[in-house]
Order: structure tokens, then sequence, then C-alpha cells
């Protein structure tokens, strides 16, 4: 079920300062308050904001952090400055009320990510659970789908052989497994459809995992790294590459172009950037 928060302005980037928590939830066991109070603090106008990490994927705990991630616009102001601010914005803050990591990247930054077939970005384009968002979000969701690629197979590819490292060197726990498999199902899908997918209990709901199945009902009943007890290693890595061959093989068959459109794609991304930019200058200025 999807969550959408109402538009904070029409046709306008949001600005952090108007930023007031929504009636509705945004996402079951969310606090709208403890997110309003980080959404308040970001330093730029904002194009979009979603929820990523564990609420997003459908296996978030009671003590999950919040792992909040979207693009801002720098203004052109700033940008013209002999030093200007950082392409990225990054908070976290574990003392907080809910443990925060807050994640923009500028919409320059963010579009070039885009165009090389980063899953993450895509990802937080369409996550479905929307702390901010504006015509322009809507926009660049329209654009981004003439940006995916069969080559965003090795993103996906990528993601999954670090977050199985991760499970060799640092313990079988439940959340390293799971992120393991949620990338490469979500991989599959999308060199399947051509849609992104980011919940692993939908994923799931196609490829029929009584493993998986187990897995999130642990997480989700269960603390953040829980370590799994009693089940082989072994028998996970058999799953594991299982998965990566199914994912090459989706590749193989997959309907997606080789590149990005030039025009629908690219072409519209610049236009967008542009246009969202300007919005940062005073109308005096441009007069």
């Amino acid at each position: 079920m999807a969550y959408r928060v109402a538009k904070l302005r029409s046709a306008m980037l949001i600005q952090p300062a108007e930023y007031v928590a929504p009636a509705q939830p945004i996402a079951p066991g969310v606090r709208g308050d403890v997110v309003a109070e980080f959404m308040r603090k970001q330093p730029h106008p904002l194009l979009f904001v979603t929820f990523s990490g564990a609420h997003l994927y459908g296996f978030s705990s009671a003590d999950s952090d919040y792992d909040l991630r979207g693009s801002h616009v720098t203004p052109v102001r700033l940008l013209c400055k002999l030093d200007p601010p950082s392409e990225t914005v990054e908070v976290m803050d574990k003392d907080a009320q809910v443990e925060m990591d807050v994640v923009t990247h500028d919409v320059g930054k963010f579009f070039r990510l885009l165009l090389k077939n980063n899953g993450y970005v895509l990802e937080q384009i369409f996550s479905d659970i929307v702390v901010a968002t504006c015509d322009e979000h809507a926009e660049l969701k329209a654009i981004a789908t003439h940006c995916i690629t069969r080559n965003h197979r090795h993103h996906y590819m990528s993601f999954a052989h670090n977050q199985w490292d991760m499970v060799i060197k640092g313990g079988t726990t439940v959340k390293g497994l799971l992120y393991t498999y949620r990338v490469l199902l979500a991989g599959i899908h999308l060199m399947r459809t051509g849609r992104v997918e980011s919940n692993l209990v939908r994923l799931n709901d196609e490829h029929r995992s009584d493993e998986i199945a187990e897995l999130i009902r642990l997480k989700v009943g269960g603390a953040e790294k829980q370590e799994l007890a009693g089940k082989s290693l072994l028998q996970h890595e058999r799953k594991y590459a299982s998965l990566q061959a199914e994912l090459e093989a989706a590749r193989t068959a997959s309907s997606l172009p080789e590149e990005v459109d030039p025009v629908l794609g690219r072409a519209a991304l610049d236009d967008l950037l542009v246009r969202v930019r300007m919005q940062t200058v005073p109308a005096a200025a441009v007069r």
C-alpha cells in the first residue's frame, strides 16, 4: 500500500522551513514529528524526499532507523561562489528520538547518477513512502522511466556482492541476508518488467520463497541486527548463487534498451535541471 503526502506547494520546490508534518501517517509506525524536525533543518530547497532502507524494503523492525533520501536544489547564488557548497548534504543522528540517516544530493549530481544506471537514486525516485514531493518530482518520475536500461543489472549485482561479503565477514544476520536477497530480486524484477519495485514482501510474492518469507518474519518481529541462529551459511550461499544466475538470465532476456533515451531521458533531464535551478533565482534578477 502506498502512503502519499499531499504536495506542499503546486509547481514550486519544497521550502524546508515551511515543512509541516502530515496529518496522515507517512507509513505505519513512522513518527511524522521526528521526520518534520529534520526536514525543517535542511539547508536548501528540495525536489523530493522519500524513505529508503528497511521501511521501503518492507522489513522494518521496531528499532529500525529512518533512512531519508532525496534531492535538493543548491541556489544559483551559492553555486556562483568561489567555494560552492557540497553536492551532498548528509545528517546522521544516533541520539535523536529515532536514529536518523538523511542524505540528499544536489539535482545536478542526482541527475548524473541517474544517467549512470544508479539503482539507488532510481529506487529513491519511485519510493512509495513519500515525505515531501512537488510537481517536478512527478515530472522526474516520468523522465526516469526512459533512463532504465539493461545495464542497471551491474548496480544490482554489485550491491548484492557487497552485501554478501558483509554477511561472510560480519556474521550471518537476518538483515544482511534480507538486503542481499532484496537487491537481487529487485534487479530481476526490473530486468523483466522495466518497473521499479523495492519492497521485498511484494517481490517475494512473485518469487515464492518460504526461506525469504521466514527471514522477513524474523526481522519484522525481532531486533534490527539479530543473528540468524541454527541456519547453514552454505544453504544461503546456494540461494545467493541461484539468484545471481537468475539476474544474469533476466538481463540477457530483457527487452530494456542498452542506453538511456537521448531525448526523453537525457535531454529531458537537462531541461528539468535548468528549470528547477532557475526557481532559486529571484524574479527581479532575471528581468
